[in-house]
């Protein structure tokens, strides 16, 4: 029965009808917000999604069992994402295919401190460097200059960009080593007085799983002789070459995130001197 003109109505209220207009309404003003955030949509190789190709090399990356990621890279890429109103999907893979999968169009981004060169800005795009991979110098005397090396017998790891100038340097003194365990290996044995090799990783593995037990690792002292002690190579975000949009929020969101990479690095036990990169450069 309808409530006579000007008489209030007792019965129960349609709580759906008050209600609906209501949430559409709010879904409105999100919808709105969101759109807001994201006025300059990042093309990327699945709408809404950023796909990343990474290995397992912590604490830059790491790589749970159930596929997961996390570490600082990690970290870095899913604020970038979550700055531009996307969903990372990460492609766990070998160190090889991470970069090979960015070229060939199946993912977005690699990550996993790789080196801004001028070699992979060629097929790459790069993002503002986030991190410094300096040369450390690993002893039991605490050595971390140049200087110090000579009349020593030093040992380093090939391929790095130091051991052209460090053979000129020390010549027959300076050992080449496949890698950086037979280096280690050498060092505490006491064949090599000191080792000269990535100090990302040698604070790490030392802080981990207690490696290079009695050895000083020191970021090294910048000298003319050696220009990868003054300018050692930056990390960065590869990204699909070409993608100008997602080029500009990674470096945007790198350039916004400064602090808190340096806190993250600090935090794993880094000097914070790893996170003070300077202007951009592409090493040679």
């Amino acid at each position: 029965m309808l409530p006579k003109p000007n008489q209030p109505y007792r019965g129960k209220m349609n709580m759906k009808k008050v209600l609906a207009p209501l949430a559409i309404a709010l879904m409105a003003s999100v919808s709105s917000s969101f759109a807001a955030d994201c006025a300059n949509p990042v093309t990327t190789i699945t709408e809404g999604k950023l796909t990343v190709a990474a290995y397992d090399y912590p604490p830059f990356t790491a790589v749970s069992s159930d596929g997961k990621i996390s570490g600082i890279d990690p970290d870095i890429i899913e604020k970038a994402a979550k700055e531009n109103c996307l969903e990372v999907v990460p492609l766990v893979m070998d160190p090889a295919a991470t970069i090979q999968a960015v070229v060939a169009g199946k993912a977005d981004v690699a990550i996993g401190s790789w080196n801004r060169t001028e070699k992979r800005s060629k097929v790459l795009g790069i993002s503002a460097p986030t991190y410094l991979d300096p040369m450390g110098m690993f002893s039991k005397d605490g050595v971390d200059t140049v200087e110090a090396l000579i009349g020593k017998n030093v040992g380093t790891v090939q391929g790095y960009l130091w051991v052209p100038e460090l053979q000129t340097l020390l010549g027959g003194k300076l050992k080449l080593y496949p890698t950086a365990v037979a280096l280690a290996q050498d060092l505490e044995a006491g064949r090599i007085d000191v080792g000269v090799d990535a100090y990302n990783y040698g604070v790490y593995v030392q802080k981990t799983s207690g490696g290079y037990k009695g050895i000083a690792i020191k970021l090294a002292q910048p000298d003319d002789r050696v220009q990868a002690s003054i300018t050692p190579p930056q990390a960065g975000l590869l990204y699909t070459k070409g993608n100008d949009s997602l080029g500009k929020a990674l470096d945007a969101s790198v350039a916004k995130q400064h602090d808190a990479i340096v806190e993250a690095l600090e935090k794993v036990g880094f000097d914070k001197k790893v996170g003070d990169v300077g202007e951009p450069r592409l090493t040679k």
